[in-house]
């Protein structure tokens, strides 16, 4: 039987070669020696392992679409020239070195009130004041995270003002030559936290009912869908639940799919949380690939699975009864980055390899 995980998938005129993606991974190591935000050899190397190893799609770290979105002080960013040219010296090198057709995606982004802290592996945690590179962070109120420096609420100019910056920062991936563009609008960063009950307490436009507190997520997904060519998928990252009570809810959550479709978004990223740090997540092995299935079934939209996916059978699983188009992975992909190659093989599938690699994988096994 053929594997229903490498079967190729389009996306209005964009053939991916198989279901198996890469998932957004923050790495927090842009440096000041190589710019701010501009991503360097560590990241041609983190996605160059994957397209090496048999990934159809990945999609890069959150990129940042102005400075003040950046989650961290080393975190990428994509609205600079300099930013810009780094990451099409990272296209380049995935296109010309997948072992597959791999295609490669930029998820833009703005962190809102969760910017400006620390990186996880720093010697501290929290908000990084002014003095050590930080920023007075923005929302939808002057709500904090929990543990995070207040934000300063946001004027509906500086609302208006990040659209722009999602639009522009989308004309650089084009101009860059990614293959597809995200926006995240999931765990807690800007768009959710207008999106999020729990934490949109405005009661302007961009806030009040449900359609309101959507609003900024769907003008972003408008701004983009501008800008991208036609030809170009577009996909959008939600947290399908915020795990709270009076939270952002699955119901809710198909509603805003079945919204963004309507305005151009081919494929939903359904992730959860991140909103508030009292969160109460249950994770389980594949605990999130019944959201991926509710969003599209009742909003019918495609979507992908992700969250604890780590075995070619369980994704394989997933994709076979249809319960999500495709599957992303991340720490599975980071423990074995050529964790494609290793499916093929579990699942007995002979997927068009390079030459290098059919002779390291011969059919009557390792």
């Amino acid at each position: 039987m053929p594997s229903a995980l490498f079967t190729p998938i389009e996306l209005r005129s964009l053939t991916i070669p198989h279901r198996g993606w890469v998932s957004p991974m923050c790495q927090y190591s842009c440096t000041p020696e190589t710019g701010e935000g501009v991503p360097n050899d560590w990241h041609l190397m983190h996605l160059g392992s994957f397209a090496a190893g048999g990934a159809a799609l990945m999609l890069t770290e959150a990129a940042a679409v102005n400075a003040a979105g950046r989650i961290s002080p080393r975190d990428a960013g994509l609205y600079t020239d300099e930013q810009a040219a780094a990451w099409e010296r990272i296209v380049h090198f995935v296109h010309q070195h997948g072992a597959v057709d791999c295609k490669i995606g930029v998820q833009l982004a703005h962190a809102g009130r969760k910017g400006s802290t620390y990186w996880p592996f720093a010697d501290r945690s929290g908000s990084v004041p002014a003095d050590d590179g930080g920023w007075v962070t923005s929302g939808p109120s002057n709500q904090p995270f929990e543990g995070y420096a207040p934000p300063v609420a946001m004027s509906e100019q500086e609302i208006e003002g990040v659209v722009a910056d999602f639009a522009t920062a989308a004309g650089r991936a084009v101009a860059a030559g990614f293959d597809t563009v995200e926006i995240h609008g999931a765990h807690g960063y800007l768009l959710h936290q207008f999106q999020s009950p729990l934490i949109n307490t405005r009661t302007d436009k961009w806030g009040g009912s449900e359609e309101d507190r959507n609003r900024l997520m769907l003008t972003v997904v408008d701004a983009v869908r501008d800008v991208i060519p036609d030809s170009m998928p577009l996909l959008l990252r939600i947290s399908a639940t915020d795990w709270a009570e009076g939270g952002v809810d699955v119901e809710a959550s198909v509603r805003l799919a079945r919204a963004a479709a309507e305005r151009g978004v081919d494929l939903v990223d359904v992730s959860s949380g991140g909103a508030v740090a009292h969160q109460k997540i249950r994770a389980v092995p594949g605990y999130q690939a019944g959201f991926a299935e509710q969003v599209k079934r009742d909003a019918g939209v495609r979507t992908g699975a992700v969250g604890l996916l780590t075995s070619p059978a369980q994704t394989e699983d997933i994709v076979a009864n249809g319960r999500a188009d495709a599957v992303f992975m991340a720490r599975a992909a980071l423990r074995d980055p050529h964790w494609w190659l290793r499916a093929a093989y579990e699942l007995g599938y002979d997927i068009p390899w390079v030459p290098q690699y059919q002779r390291a994988v011969p059919r009557h096994g390792f």
